[in-house]
């Protein structure tokens, strides 16, 4: 059953006696953000808008409401944390009063999923217009000859200037709380104006309802060769470890960068706009992000000049996680509409803050499956509450804040489709080199994107390889571009042993992981080696 077909939420949403400004234009709700002195209009046109207390996700105060219905489908642990019916009709009450005070609201009706066969049709309703915009550059907009006939499946309620002061009666631990229902199709937040809450919410439904229509959801971002449709390649990866920057190729056109699906078609986006981090950002390093930063973008927690409004995207005094969200069609080269046909290159970014992986290798059926599991990385910076410095993480199929359901559901669809599709699997390390964090140093861009090029056009497949002795895995002895002694990651440390025994620890530590996991003999042994 398509998506689209899924029946609306029956909870009817009253907001009384307030204004609705419903589907207003880019124009109209930048004029109405900056009268109500919600941000500013930089020099670049972008609308600069500040998050307040919280300037990444808020993992810890997130629930899912539990239900009979449901229970039995979730993966309930620490990303997944119960609140009772009782407890989220209590919170939802409050953020509607909270919202009827307001006197003034702004809803925004959209898609998600761009094939139509596998879509939802969601409303997002905020006290913020610069909510309302963002969620319109986000999600796909409804055509003007679909609007009337538009009914949701899934509803938004934004009340982020609710500050929950007795936490306990309402199921959670803080003053700031997200709160998603599957079976009411209802999301709430309060305490927290960071919009990429919105976004992720919804990603969150289509992992729960995508795998029931043998659709496959996937964390990555996705592109395709400008003159062979049938070159399409995914990039899996947490926040911060290159999905949106190494999708976003010249030569290439982009379906989107961090959420689509995988169907017997082929892949589609999810959503219908990008969120880039900016922190570092140049024109000379990211231009086609630099490009899409116009009117109709917004900005978060980007600090600006007060005289020029020139934004500093060097600068983290705000926040290290610092972004942009801009519609997809404002890449110069974005594909519309945002599918493809299936990938011949799935690649894994790890940003790694051992210092320890390869920078790039090429990996077995039997490896993709255990380091998709696995999903290791660093958490970077900013992009959640107390996350100060890259901290080496494991999250599962690369997505772990996202998935309802257990790691080997979307891992085996991922196994079925590579085998099915012949699909080359690589891992690329976007991290550190030359020691871990604080004594290395991030690997350069221009090399990244040279395994990148190379991974494209089908070269680096043909490479002769040698074998990691601690991971097992297929490093190339030379690549066209770039320097033969950055492959193998021993030879960029002074110190051997120092290496030798900071990946032992790597090592260690994907072994202890894995236990998590039912993984088959096969998988198991295509892990590191630990003696």
């Amino acid at each position: 059953m398509p998506l689209s077909t899924v029946a609306p939420s029956t909870h009817a949403v009253d907001f009384g006696s307030a204004t609705i400004h419903a589907n207003l234009s880019s124009a109209r709700l930048v004029e109405m953000a900056l009268t109500r002195g919600e941000g500013q209009l930089a020099a670049n046109g972008a609308l600069q808008c500040d998050t307040g207390e919280r300037t990444g996700r808020s993992p810890d105060d997130k629930y899912l409401e539990d239900t009979a219905a449901i229970h039995d489908n979730i993966n309930w642990g620490k990303v997944n944390q119960p609140v009772s019916p009782e407890h989220f009709e209590k919170l939802k009450a409050a953020a509607l009063t909270h919202l009827k005070s307001r006197g003034e609201i702004f809803r925004f009706d959209g898609y998600a999923g761009a094939d139509t066969n596998y879509r939802l049709k969601v409303s997002v309703f905020t006290e913020k217009a610069w909510h309302s915009l963002f969620a319109k550059t986000l999600f796909i907009n409804v055509p003007e000859a679909e609007k009337a006939a538009f009914k949701s499946d899934w509803t938004i309620i934004n009340a982020c200037g609710l500050k929950i002061t007795n936490p306990a009666e309402y199921g959670i631990k803080s003053h700031i709380g997200i709160l998603q229902s599957l079976e009411k199709k209802t999301v709430i937040i309060v305490g927290t104006e960071y919009a990429g809450e919105m976004k992720k919410s919804i990603f969150f439904a289509m992992n729960y309802d995508l795998p029931d229509m043998k659709v496959f959801p996937m964390h990555c971002s996705c592109n395709v060769d400008r003159k062979d449709p049938a070159n399409v390649a995914l990039f899996f990866g947490l926040s911060g470890t290159g999905k949106t920057t190494l999708s976003a190729d010249p030569n290439r056109d982009l379906v989107g960068d961090d959420e689509h699906g995988w169907s017997a078609s082929g892949v589609f986006n999810i959503e219908g706009g990008c969120y880039a981090k900016c922190i570092k950002l140049s024109k000379e390093g990211e231009p086609e992000i630099w490009n899409a930063i116009r009117f109709g973008s917004v900005l978060e927690n980007v600090v600006m000049d007060s005289a020029t409004r020139v934004p500093d995207y060097d600068s983290a005094k705000k926040a290290e996680n610092t972004r942009v969200t801009y519609p997809v069609s404002y890449i110069a080269n974005a594909k519309i509409p945002s599918v493809a046909t299936h990938p011949k290159n799935v690649v894994f970014l790890s940003a790694d803050a051992f210092g320890v992986l390869p920078p790039v290798s090429k990996l077995t059926a039997e490896q993709a499956m255990y380091y998709f599991l696995n999903g290791y990385t660093s958490k970077l910076a900013g992009t959640e509450a107390g996350v100060k410095e890259p901290q080496p993480n494991f999250s599962p199929c690369f997505g772990g804040p996202f998935l309802p359901r257990a790691p080997m559901v979307y891992a085996e669809m991922l196994a079925d489709r590579i085998k099915n599709h012949g699909a080359n699997v690589w891992l690329l390390n976007t991290g550190w080199t030359g020691g871990p964090y604080g004594i290395g140093h991030r690997f350069k861009l221009a090399y990244t994107r040279t395994f990148v090029t190379r991974i494209l056009d089908g070269s680096l497949a043909k490479a002769s390889f040698e074998t990691h002795p601690i991971f097992g895995l297929s490093i190339p002895t030379a690549v066209e571009g770039v320097p033969s002694e950055v492959l193998n990651p021993r030879n960029t440390w002074s110190d051997k042993a120092a290496y030798d025994a900071k990946a032992t620890d790597l090592a260690k530590r994907f072994r202890e992981n894995e236990s998590k996991f039912k993984m088959t003999a096969a998988v198991i042994a295509a892990g590191p080696r630990v003696s």
